[in-house]
C-alpha cells in the first residue's frame, strides 16, 4: 500500500520570524514573508493548513507549505479566474466551483445578477473553516443565498451531475497532494461531461516561466476533449515568479474566450480592483517564448 502524500510542514518553513515557501514545482527559488503571528496550524484529514498573520500582505492560507492566499493580493487571481469565464459566457445561470474553499471565488460569481446557482465542492471541509475565521473579506462568499456548499470530491459530484452547468471554475492548488487529480485528463473529461453545451470551463493553469513541461502537455491532451482550449493569465506578487495561468476549454463552441460577452457595468467596474474589459482581453497574448513552448507556435 502507498503511503499517502504528505506536504511539508508549515511550521518548519518558519525561521527566525520568516516563512519561506520552498516547493518542489520550483526548484532553486523561494518567496518570503515576515510574520507577526501564526494564527492556526494543523493537519487536516488531507493536508498540513497554516495561517499566519504577516507583517505586510495581511493574513496569509498556507497549505502542504505553499502559499494559497494573502489577503494583499488575492484579487489579482480571484478576479481572473471568476470574471474571465463568467464574462466570456453570454448568460451564465447555474456555476460550479471546484476547490476554493477560502470562498474568493464565490465572492467574485455573486457580483454576476445573471447567476441563478452557485455551487462549491471543496474537498477539505477545514479550508472552509479557517478561511470563516481567518480571511472574512473572501469568506463573505459564503453568505451569498445562491451558494450551495458540498464538502466532498468535485470529480464525484460531477459524475453525479451531468449536463448541468454553464461555467465550472477549479480553484486548485498546485498538481501535488490532494489536488494532483485535477490536473489529469479524467478529471478534464469529467467537467466536460457536467457542462451544458456551450458552457466554458476555467481551471488554475500553473505558471508560465516554471511549468511548460506541466501545460502543454495537458492543454494539447484536452484539445481532444473540447471544442475551444486556450491559456490566459495574470500577474500576482506572491505566487511562484509573478504569475499564474489559466486553461480556460469550451464545450460545443469553436469560438474563443478572449471577448467579452457581456458588458462590464460601471458599478461592478468600480467593486473591482483588477479586472477590466481590456485586461481580460491582454490575458491571453502571451510572450514569445510562451506562445512558442505552450501553444506550439513557430515565431
Amino acid at each position: 500500500m502507498s503511503t499517502p502524500y504528505q506536504g511539508l510542514n508549515g511550521m518548519d518553513l518558519i525561521k527566525d520570524g520568516w516563512f519561506h515557501e520552498r516547493g518542489i514545482l520550483w526548484p532553486g527559488q523561494a518567496m518570503s514573508l515576515q510574520v507577526n503571528k501564526v494564527l492556526d496550524h494543523h493537519r487536516s484529514s488531507f493536508q498540513d493548513v497554516l495561517v499566519f498573520e504577516s507583517a505586510n500582505h495581511g493574513n496569509v492560507l498556507v497549505l502542504d507549505g505553499v502559499i494559497q492566499v494573502t489577503e494583499r493580493d488575492e484579487f489579482a487571481y480571484q478576479e481572473m479566474i471568476s470574471h474571465i469565464p463568467l464574462f466570456a459566457h453570454p448568460c451564465p445561470k447555474k456555476v460550479l466551483v471546484i476547490g476554493g474553499g477560502d470562498g474568493g471565488v464565490l465572492r467574485e460569481i455573486a457580483r454576476h445578477e445573471c447567476v441563478e446557482e452557485i455551487v462549491i465542492c471543496e474537498i477539505d471541509g477545514d479550508v472552509i473553516d479557517v478561511s470563516k475565521k481567518f480571511l472574512p473579506g473572501l469568506a463573505k462568499g459564503y453568505d451569498d443565498p445562491r451558494v450551495t456548499v458540498k464538502v466532498m470530491d468535485g470529480a464525484k459530484f460531477m459524475d453525479e451531475n451531468q449536463d448541468c452547468f454553464d461555467v465550472i471554475i477549479t480553484d486548485s492548488s498546485d498538481p501535488v497532494g490532494p489536488a494532483n487529480v485535477l490536473f489529469e485528463t479524467p478529471f478534464y473529461k469529467s467537467m466536460y461531461r457536467a457542462l451544458r453545451e456551450g458552457g466554458i470551463v476555467c481551471t488554475q493553469g500553473e505558471c508560465m516561466w516554471l511549468h511548460v513541461d506541466l501545460i502543454r502537455p495537458l492543454m494539447n491532451s484536452i484539445k481532444q476533449i473540447y471544442a475551444g482550449v486556450e491559456y490566459a493569465y495574470t500577474t500576482i506578487p506572491t505566487y511562484p515568479s509573478g504569475q499564474i495561468g489559466f486553461l480556460i476549454g469550451t464545450k460545443g463552441r469553436t469560438e474563443g474566450c478572449r471577448q467579452p460577452k457581456r458588458v462590464l457595468d460601471k458599478e461592478m467596474q468600480k467593486s473591482l480592483r483588477y479586472y477590466t474589459t481590456e485586461l481580460h482581453k491582454a490575458a491571453f497574448e502571451l510572450p514569445a517564448f510562451a506562445r512558442r513552448s505552450i501553444l506550439g507556435e513557430e515565431l
